[in-house]
């Protein structure tokens, strides 16, 4: 299998674990995912074996590999991590930002304002909304100054997307607003009421995620 083949099937199956199309803690079998992924099982191994190191998939001793489990201590750490490293970029970000940093935030608020506008009704919008938001996001911290700051920031984001995905529905107007809100501070250049409203938009999505979680779990009950 060639090289951008094995990519495009690692980046399928980080996807797949993310939007939790697999599921938490599933055992990854390799004859179902070969059948799945159309992948040799020396591939399969070797993506695995990226995944594992990224978080996404834990290997098991002798019995192969499983989705990582999720639990709410994983999702507090999660968000503690992306507000130290988001705020930090973002006050950097929005100190060094020059006009067309201004005028990516400005189209990629658009995007997502667009798909907020409209509601997250079905797998599709999901995904747009999904990528709309992350974009959104990364432009706002893209004048940082340094690559390895935002590669960081977008490994931890989509950890903690994972928990958006099985657990946060739409916050609707709330969510609007902040990122409204955190658009117009950025571009004001009011670096304490940005990381402000960052904090509450972090700390919202994790309330709103873990209550969440546990509606769910009691139905299972």
């Amino acid at each position: 299998m060639s090289h951008s083949l094995a990519q495009s099937v690692f980046m399928q199956m980080r996807a797949d674990i993310i939007f939790g199309r697999l599921a938490p803690s599933r055992k990854l079998r390799l004859d179902e995912l070969r059948a799945s992924y159309g992948a040799s099982v020396p591939t399969l191994r070797e993506v695995l074996n990226r995944l594992a190191s990224e978080g996404f998939v834990v290997a098991e001793d002798q019995r192969g590999f499983a989705v990582a489990p999720i639990s709410a201590e994983n999702l507090l750490e999660l968000a503690s991590l992306r507000r130290l490293i988001e705020m930090d970029a973002l006050e950097h970000s929005i100190r060094n930002g020059d006009m067309e940093w201004e005028a990516r935030v400005v189209a990629a608020h658009h995007k997502l304002a667009r798909v907020e506008g409209a509601g997250v009704k079905d797998a599709a919008t999901l995904d747009d909304w999904r990528r709309y938001d992350w974009e959104f996001h990364q432009t706002l911290i893209s004048a940082c100054g340094s690559q390895e700051l935002m590669a960081v920031h977008a490994m931890v984001f989509d950890k903690y997307l994972r928990y958006q995905m099985l657990f946060l529905t739409d916050r609707g107007e709330i969510s609007r607003v902040e990122h409204l809100h955190l658009k117009e501070a950025a571009l004001a250049r009011d670096v304490a009421t940005a990381k402000g409203v960052l904090a509450r938009h972090i700390e919202g999505g994790v309330k709103h995620a873990l209550a969440a979680q546990r509606d769910q779990s009691a139905e299972q009950a």
